[in-house]
């Protein structure tokens, strides 16, 4: 059966209940059986002066460094399961012989593990002073580290700690398993009663390299893996299609904060490799922290290693990226107020229809030309007033001798553009001559704009303009002017009433 991390009495505890003053007397039920060493006892410089904590695979004493006048914690390799103290000396040996292998192998992974922590230097994970092999075991000497671990601060704490209080202890942690996994050195015991809260921050303990090592000759799960934080290739052979590595330690590090936000343990990686019935943290804790901090977290909970994040920056850079929020949709465009230049414009009577654009011409090139068509419409239609005037004028009879008014042509105002495309100007019609003699026709434009236009060499009045309304041979030179720019108004725009009612009864 496997036992739960309260039930686990395997894992080294570092406890801070010691001061200077308040020592306690080496008498507990271990020290009937021998398994540790009284008060007193000294170790090269090291003097013992109580016990701190102990598992099922090592002793952790609170010692005295007389040479640099120090408290450390001392551990000792002790399987209490395969080996027992002296009862005259301190010397640990086996305590049958087919245990001799699984202890030596135990051993060594000890000694390993002291010569590895000694090569890091990371405020988060645990320094080693020194190790040495003596007794028929082996020491290594620490710091003494002082603070509750994180299982006793969150139940202290009494709520589930805010995101700021998460990422305040879970970043040196990441931190430190970076350095650890660049060694090529993975935890595999994360938990929270293995993560320690000191002044200077939180701090990894016990690698538990030794009960790993003789958990696999053993065969005994139940001493290696601690159910709701180890992941399913923890299960299996490291030679399996499941190796183990940083995705392995960020398993079990997401299952701490899994922990630390519910009040509970994840289920066990096994059940749910079954039937996966957890619900992400997205889901249970939706609303008190980040979306994207949660959804991190899940990924890292993910049953399969391969969907995972394989590293300690991959994980980081879920943490840390902000998803950006998605642009808002553009708003749609207004719809112009005044119809495009290359619309086709409202006929006025005795207005001339424009010729239609070339076919297959783009239309940047038609919107560009509009004005210039424009003032070619207005140039035309001036021409043919004029023209109109002058064939009007050439059957009369000749008229007193008067200074002739200004041609009607000249008042018409030209519309301008802002890019006019140069077209040839039509020649402004003559005034009448004073003689009976005619002057002669005014040449027509080189390009005929209008497509029905005959081939006569001089061209007809526009048929909207009736007979009746060209004004009579003999008239007032300025009545005829007046005349004149009315019909020539006519051409372009709608009369008004009062232009309307002149031209009906003086126009005539």
């Amino acid at each position: 059966m496997i036992r739960g991390p309260e039930d686990d009495d395997d894992r080294t505890i570092i406890s801070t209940s010691f001061g200077d003053s308040d020592l306690p007397h080496f008498v507990s039920s271990s020290s009937l059986f021998n398994h540790t060493l009284p008060d007193g006892t000294r170790l090269g410089e090291f003097e013992i002066k109580g016990l701190i904590g102990e598992g099922g695979f090592g002793i952790v004493y609170l010692a005295y460094d007389e040479s640099l006048q120090r408290q450390v914690a001392l551990k000792e390799y002790m399987p209490s399961s395969l080996a027992a103290r002296s009862n005259t000396t301190a010397t640990v040996s086996v305590k049958s012989d087919r245990h001799r292998e699984t202890f030596q192998a135990g051993l060594k992974s000890f000694v390993n593990e002291a010569r590895l922590l000694a090569q890091f230097d990371h405020p988060s994970l645990v320094k080693v002073y020194r190790f040495w092999e003596g007794h028929g075991t082996a020491y290594m000497v620490m710091p003494y580290y002082e603070g509750p671990t994180l299982k006793r601060a969150l139940a202290d704490l009494g709520r589930p700690p805010t995101e700021a209080e998460l990422k305040a202890w879970l970043r040196p942690l990441m931190d430190a398993l970076e350095v650890m996994h660049a060694a090529h050195c993975f935890h595999r015991d994360i938990a929270p009663d293995n993560i320690l809260l000191t002044a200077t921050g939180p701090l990894l303990l016990d690698f538990g390299a030794a009960r790993r090592v003789i958990g696999d000759m053993t065969h005994a799960l139940t001493v290696v893996l601690k159910p709701g934080y180890a992941p399913i290739e923890q299960y299996g052979e490291e030679s399996s299609s499941m190796p183990q590595g940083a995705w392995t330690d960020l398993y079990a590090l997401a299952c701490v904060v899994y922990y630390a936000v519910t009040g509970k343990a994840p289920m066990s990686s096994v059940d749910r490799l079954m039937a996966d019935k957890l619900k992400p943290l997205s889901e249970v804790a939706a609303g008190r922290y980040s979306e994207h901090f949660l959804k991190a977290i899940d990924a890292c909970l993910a049953v399969r290693p391969h969907e995972r994040p394989q590293s300690v920056p991959q994980l980081r850079s879920l943490i840390d990226t902000v998803p950006e929020p998605a642009p808002a949709a553009p708003a749609a465009p207004m719809a112009p107020s005044i119809a495009p230049l290359d619309s086709p414009l409202p006929m006025t009577p005795g207005a001339v229809a424009a010729p239609p654009p070339a076919v297959g011409r783009p239309s940047a090139q038609r919107s560009s030309k509009a004005p210039g068509r424009l003032l070619l419409v207005a140039l035309v239609l001036t021409t043919m007033v004029g023209l109109a005037w002058w064939m009007a004028t050439r059957n009369s009879a000749p008229a007193p001798r008067v200074d002739p008014a200004p041609s009607p042509a000249a008042s018409v105002p030209v519309p301008t553009a802002a890019a006019p495309i140069a077209t040839p100007s039509a020649p402004e019609p003559k005034p009448v001559a004073s003689s009976s003699t005619p002057a002669p026709a005014a040449p027509a434009p080189k390009r005929v704009v209008e497509p029905t236009a005959t081939k006569a060499k001089a061209p007809k009045a526009p048929p909207e303009i009736p007979q009746k309304m060209q004004p009579p041979p003999r008239q007032d030179p300025a009545l005829r002017a007046r005349c004149g720019d009315i019909l020539q108004k006519a051409s372009l725009e709608t009369l008004n009433p009062e232009e309307t009612a002149f031209l009906k009864k003086e126009c005539r």
